[in-house]
């Protein structure tokens, strides 16, 4: 680094940390009434929102809970999440997320490995917990988290949520400490090994929080949360921290509607119900509220949408805009916070008819401030401008993933070159249009050329009857690879291979693809297996296909 002039403060100088608890102090000054909603359950305004953050501090320091500590949460996304998103780390420990829909046997590794110390839990994971109490190395007791009357359970509990917060003052000072400090922690699975331990600290959540509100919130071309607009997440809060919108919404105060378990009907029923007009989700929950019986009944006009996880075929995007969804994309990773890059659209663009504008909404879009991004060979080098050239994403910003949990080896292979590599491969035109083609263990190399599985994804799902696809590369004697395609029928709808491969040869005869490019085999399945958090589980498929051969 260059050596630069530095001047010392002056002494009795404020020395402001970058805290979570600093993102507490806008909402409940600009819309102190505004609304906290619990599915059909409970509501609450920002007063009370603060003041039950307080309590849950209290209850859990009188719980034995210090600076340092970990605290562990498994619940559907509620405002009792959104208050240990505070909480917990503005009491100085580390609140981990647990994905709820891992394995038993993962949930055992990932809480023994990140030490946690209290467990927080809804009555619907009380079974799960109960299962695995004996395998828990660390932990010294559970909150229960109940909707009305608590079950029964055999676990050694602190007490009820709700009694223990009734139970508490109302005022807490939360500690200043270094901004460097863990605030969060959550695991996320890859193809192989154990769950990776990722961990964010409050400076990093908070730079996140501040860009995601100013590049949210300050462009026409992408205006998905502004002060009058009302949201509801419909990513689990336990992965990557609800995209970390609810920090966003928080310090801006606006309604903020939390939907507990997903349910399609219940999501649209909320939406319609509430006037959310902002929610962002993965493709195929996006599918489910189009296809469930509330959804066909019901005008999506005003909601906006934020696609990410896995890509949004032009079929889905097209289906939800018909409907009057407003869909955006958004990009990122477990390991980024996660917002790396989003829609943007101009003027010239806005201009545009929506069905001339969806081609360019699905795209992975514009690097947002403060995010520094490459496309580069495999030598390091980076790929022209050009739309076509492919290379990996390599990033830097202020908020990235410093490391794995104690997992040092890993973590130096993520910033291989000090670049955070992101596993992607993608196209940057001149623009700065980023537009991902494939995660490069997805990319399909057929008899030296590559092919796109999400492209071919995006062109299959182009046909009326088709609602679902998913495409993988399965080994070929003759070419290396060979596509194959898994096709779900739209209700009410059935194909054959036959039709496919007609729908795919006018993208041949155009020139977009090469005629090797359309699947050998295409299989019709009911549905398309998922990972944890509802992407497209293309490891699942490809080993159940190669049991087959």
């Amino acid at each position: 680094m260059a050596k630069t002039k530095i001047i010392p403060p002056a002494q009795g100088a404020y020395n402001y940390q970058l805290l979570i608890k600093r993102l507490l102090l806008s909402g409940v000054r600009y819309q102190p009434d505004q609304e906290i909603v619990y599915a059909d359950k409970l509501r609450y305004s920002y007063r009370t929102l603060n003041e039950r953050i307080q309590r849950l501090a209290n209850a859990l320091s009188a719980a034995g809970v210090k600076a340092g500590d970990t605290v562990a949460l498994l619940d559907w996304d509620s405002h009792r999440s959104l208050e240990c998103f505070f909480a917990v780390p503005m009491l100085g420990a580390v609140l981990h997320t647990v994905n709820v829909r891992l394995s038993p046997e993962q949930i055992v590794y990932t809480m023994n490995h990140a030490e946690d110390d209290i467990v927080l839990v809804h009555d619907d994971f009380l079974p799960l917990l109960e299962q695995i109490h004996g395998e828990l190395n660390t932990v010294k007791g559970y909150v229960q988290l109940t909707e009305s009357v608590a079950k029964p359970t055999q676990l050694p509990l602190v007490g009820e949520y709700e009694a223990l917060l009734a139970g508490a003052d109302s005022h807490f000072e939360f500690p200043d400490f270094d901004e460097n400090s863990v605030a969060t922690m959550f695991y996320t699975t890859g193809t192989t090994g154990n769950p990776k331990g990722v961990y964010f600290t409050h400076r990093q959540l908070v730079l996140h929080t501040l860009n995601q509100l100013g590049t949210f919130a300050g462009w026409d071309g992408q205006p998905l949360l502004r002060s009058g607009d009302v949201y509801m997440p419909i990513t689990p809060m336990f992965h990557v921290h609800a995209w970390g919108v609810p920090y966003t919404a928080t310090a801006m105060g606006v309604k903020q509607v939390y939907p507990g378990r997903y349910e399609p009907n219940t999501l649209v029923h909320l939406f319609r119900e509430e006037g959310v007009s902002f929610s962002h989700c993965v493709p195929t929950i996006l599918q489910m509220m189009l296809d469930c019986e509330e959804g066909k009944r019901t005008d999506f006009a005003g909601w906006k949408m934020l696609l990410g996880g896995s890509a949004l075929t032009l079929g889905l995007a097209r289906q939800a805009s018909e409907r009057g969804m407003r869909v955006h994309c958004g990009y990122g990773m477990s390991e980024t916070c996660p917002l790396l890059t989003l829609t943007h659209l101009r003027a010239e663009d806005l201009a545009l008819p929506m069905d001339e504008q969806i081609p360019e909404r699905i795209k992975t879009g514009v690097p947002i401030p403060m995010v520094d991004l490459r496309i580069v060979d495999g030598a390091g080098n980076d790929v022209p401008h050009d739309g076509v050239a492919l290379g990996e994403i390599v990033v830097r910003t202020p908020w990235l993933a410093q490391g794995y949990l104690k997992e040092p080896e890993k973590g130096a292979e993520l910033w291989e070159g000090g670049w955070l590599h992101t596993g992607d491969m993608a196209s940057i035109d001149q623009r700065g249009i980023v537009e991902i083609k494939d995660r490069i263990k997805d990319v399909i190399k057929t008899g030296g050329e590559w092919i796109s599985s999400l492209e071919l994804e995006s062109l299959i799902s182009q046909h009326a009857a088709v609602a679902a696809v998913a495409v993988v590369g399965i080994p070929d004697a003759q070419w290396g690879e060979r596509p194959l395609a898994l096709v779900v029928c739209a209700p009410g709808e059935s194909l054959d291979q036959k039709t496919i491969e007609v729908h795919l040869q006018q993208f041949v005869d155009s020139g977009h693809i090469n005629k090797w490019a359309i699947p050998r085999q295409i299989r019709f399945v009911a549905d398309i297996p998922k990972t944890s958090v509802g992407k497209i589980n293309k490891k699942l498929i490809r080993e159940a296909v190669l049991a087959e051969l």
